[in-house]
């Protein structure tokens, strides 16, 4: 079983509509994957598009995004998957600090999905992936790995999620640490994975940004191996002719790694499967 646990309904900038619920458009998304083999799929958009997300943080970007119905993406999701659609009902649900980790918590348990990722996007008033608000543009680039890293460990360890979503997120431009601080950081990030017994996605969104590569990398994919940490896979495809584009690479990483199973998700429960 290959599965593609990280898809979004539209573009970043763009709003959920009605269209993007369409029974076309979620077959379309379920067509595409089988033609690359996926047997199962979850929509997993981010949570700074819903209005019930608005209260987390006082960013102009969240202020901006925060408008659509959460309910209605729950509602016609869940619909379609138990219609007999392979079709997950999940959320890419932002670790903002510990000061945001109650109200975020209360928005996972307060809806009945099937996974939950969680992603390391924000510093503060910072970004780590988006150019408006780089955070690169102020310090060093070991300084950025170290905080990344920190924060996507606090999130492992939060409690609040099932995946955490493209681990090594802060190559996305390029920026990338030496090889020893790598390994450093890669090690702190198995041992908070292990410890928190969270999955790891393994994704091909890199292979279409400036970083031209898997996420996470070799060498922190090797160390989640070492520490059985479990694997899904992801795409993070943002419209239906990109899902599970990239995936066969992320499989390739994954048994080069030395995996040999990967986990598939109902009711936030996980159950392993041998990797297709």
């Amino acid at each position: 079983m290959i599965v593609d646990y990280h898809l979004h309904l539209r573009p970043d900038g763009e709003h959920l509509d009605e269209v993007a619920y369409d029974d076309a458009r979620l077959q379309a998304y379920v067509d595409a994957a089988a033609h690359r083999g996926v047997g199962e799929i979850a929509i997993t958009e981010h949570v700074y598009r819903f209005a019930a997300a608005a209260g987390l943080s006082d960013h102009i970007f969240w202020r901006e995004q925060a408008v659509d119905d959460l309910e209605l993406y729950v509602r016609r999701l869940a619909a379609a998957r138990d219609a007999g659609l392979p079709i997950l009902v999940g959320l890419e649900l932002d670790w903002l600090g510990a000061v945001a980790a109650d109200g975020v918590a209360a928005l996972a348990a307060a809806h009945p999905f099937d996974v939950v990722l969680g992603s390391v996007h924000w510093h503060g008033p910072e970004a780590f992936d988006h150019p408006d608000y780089s955070i690169w543009d102020t310090r060093p680039v070991e300084q950025v790995w170290r905080l990344y890293t920190d924060a996507l460990c606090a999130a492992a360890t939060s409690g609040i999620y099932d995946v955490m979503a493209h681990p090594d997120l802060a190559k996305v431009f390029g920026h990338r640490p030496s090889e020893e601080l790598e390994r450093q950081l890669g090690a702190q990030v198995a041992e908070a994975f292990r410890a928190a017994g969270v999955c790891s996605e393994v994704s091909s969104a890199g292979l279409r940004k400036s970083a031209g590569d898997v996420y996470p990398s070799e060498i922190w994919l090797e160390q989640l191996h070492a520490a059985e940490v479990p694997i899904t896979l992801a795409s993070d495809a943002h419209q239906a002719e990109d899902v599970g584009v990239g995936l066969d690479r992320c499989l390739r990483s994954a048994r080069e790694a030395g995996y040999t199973s990967l986990v598939r998700f109902r009711g936030r429960e996980r159950q392993a499967v041998p990797l297709g």
